[in-house]
């Protein structure tokens, strides 16, 4: 029975032993692999990227000057079958920082011997070469044990006697001076460039002044023979164009007078049509709209007697509606009315004298109510009188009365009930 194992890139898997007693290794990186149980051992070592950092303190150069290098150096095992087996060999079973703890003192010791066979301007001034042959020497060594120096670079440089600092002071130095005597060089080679462009440029302007002089001379001269030519071609010239002023100035008066003829013509002419113009435009403005006017209110006039005619006859048509309407409506009612009274008669026959008897004692209440309505109105009645008996016998008028009112208002004689005779008797 066995199980499987499985690795990542970063790490490779070593299977040692099998069956039969063999002591065979099998390599995997990024896999898997079958291990028996008890009879093979199963190892991993790591494949990643491991970082350094060498540094040797106060090493003597080839001049005696006590150096301290710092660097930084990033390291692997390699992945070649032949080359792992060689760091297996040397490493397997080793933890990662004792696998640094080995390359960093590989590292260490050869920077320390080739600083040694340097002096400090070359370790100072070429870094890079210095860190190219660092590598060059340890990678054979490093390579025996199955690893791989991917890079190598000198971090820093220094010493404790300033001998780096006044070694850049003195270049400093060297390089300012070098800087100012090409200052000055260029300055002295500047003025004398300039005084000798100055001078050719003066022996230019004086030889430029002197062809000027003569060429003004030359020019003056010509100038005034031009001048003396040209005055008398202008004299010429003026007399011959006074001469033909005049002659044209004759001729421009004949054509003028002409003009004005043409012009007194056309003067004559335009008055003549400004006459009808006119005559036209008071036609026109005067006599058109005025005749315009005068038909505007015509038919202003027309309009609104035919608007008072047709408003007359509408308010007389309105008004003999209205009389038809309200002769229909008195009549209809007049009819309703009539029937009404029609009807009322012949129910009032056709009831006996109890029933009308009946009617007029419930319109009582009614009556009684419209005669008492301004008694209502009033907080108390007092009856002045001096006697008891007066007080009754104004009372027993008021019911001796009372009949005769209702039959004067209605045509019912109530001394024929009989309950109003008993009532009338007992009082009397």
């Amino acid at each position: 029975m066995g199980n499987c194992y499985t690795v990542g890139p970063n790490e490779a898997l070593v299977v040692s032993g099998g069956c039969c007693g063999s002591d065979q290794k099998t390599y995997t990186v990024g896999g898997w692999a079958w291990a028996w149980w008890l009879l093979t051992d199963i190892q991993k070592i790591t494949l990643e990227i491991m970082t350094l950092q060498p540094k040797c303190e106060d090493v003597e150069t080839a001049e005696g000057v006590a150096l301290t290098v710092t660097g930084v150096a990033q390291v692997k095992v390699m992945t070649d079958k032949e080359l792992l087996s060689l760091a297996c060999e040397q490493f397997l079973g080793k933890s990662v920082i004792e696998i640094k703890g080995v390359v960093l003192q590989t590292l260490e010791g050869h920077l320390r011997s080739i600083l040694g066979t340097l002096t400090v301007e070359q370790i100072y001034q070429d870094r890079d070469q210095f860190a190219s042959l660092v590598r060059e020497v340890a990678a054979p060594d490093v390579g025996r044990m199955g690893i791989e120096i991917l890079s190598f670079t000198i971090k820093d440089v220094y010493d404790k006697v300033d001998y780096l600092s006044s070694l850049g002071k003195t270049q400093t130095a060297a390089v300012q001076r070098d800087a100012d005597i090409g200052v000055a060089e260029a300055e002295r080679d500047a003025g004398i460039r300039e005084a000798e462009c100055k001078k050719e440029m003066m022996d230019v302007k004086f030889l430029a002044d002197t062809k000027m002089a003569d060429s003004k001379r030359e020019l003056e001269m010509q100038k005034a023979s031009f001048n003396q030519e040209v005055n008398a071609k202008k004299a010429e010239a003026q007399l011959a164009y006074e001469l033909q002023a005049a002659k044209e100035q004759q001729k421009i008066r004949l054509e003028e007078i002409e003009i004005e003829v043409v012009q007194r013509k056309k003067q004559i002419t335009i008055e003549e049509k400004e006459i009808v113009r006119t005559d036209k435009e008071l036609i026109a403005t005067v006599k058109r709209p005025a005749e315009a006017e005068a038909y505007k209110m015509q038919q202003l006039a027309e309009g609104q007697k035919v608007k008072k005619v047709l408003t007359a006859q509408a308010e007389a048509e309105k008004i003999r509606r209205i009389g038809e309407a309200e002769a229909a409506s008195i009549e209809a009612v007049g009819k309703a009315e009539a029937e009404k009274m029609r009807m009322k008669a012949e129910a009032y026959q056709q009831y006996g004298e109890a029933a009308k008897t009946a009617l007029v004692l419930e319109a009582l209440p009614k009556i009684a109510g419209k005669v008492s309505a301004p008694l209502a109105r009033t907080n108390e009645i007092v009856i002045l009188s001096g006697e008891g008996s007066r007080v009754t016998g104004e009372v027993n008028r008021l019911l001796a009365e009372l009949p005769v009112s209702v039959n004067a208002l209605t045509g019912v004689d109530l001394t024929k009930i009989p309950l109003l005779q008993k009532m009338t008797n007992a009082q009397a």
